[in-house]
């Protein structure tokens, strides 16, 4: 095994500091788009029982929850005027 010296050992401690402190800014702000991408589909899932019924929402749940915000802000945009589900989600 090499040997390390004391000043080679700190710059691999400040490193991996560093390391750490990235991955936890990252793993937050993915949280964080997480969270709201999970509120917007709740929202949505909402307003499509609200107008179309329990079954409607039931249905179409995997979908809503599977989908990414901009499709989530289209439909719940689109969920204003439509007179069916397929006018949201197509």
């Amino acid at each position: 095994m090499p040997y390390i010296t004391t000043v080679e050992r700190a710059g691999i401690k400040k490193g991996l500091r560093r390391g750490l402190q990235r991955g936890r800014q990252q793993g937050v702000r993915q949280g964080v788009q997480q969270g709201v991408q999970q509120g917007e589909a709740a929202l949505l899932l909402w307003q499509i029982e609200k107008k179309f019924g329990a079954d409607v929402a039931q249905h179409c749940r995997g979908r809503v929850e599977t989908a990414d915000s901009d499709d989530l802000r289209i439909w719940s945009e689109r969920i204003l005027t439509a007179d069916s589900i397929a006018q949201v989600l197509d």
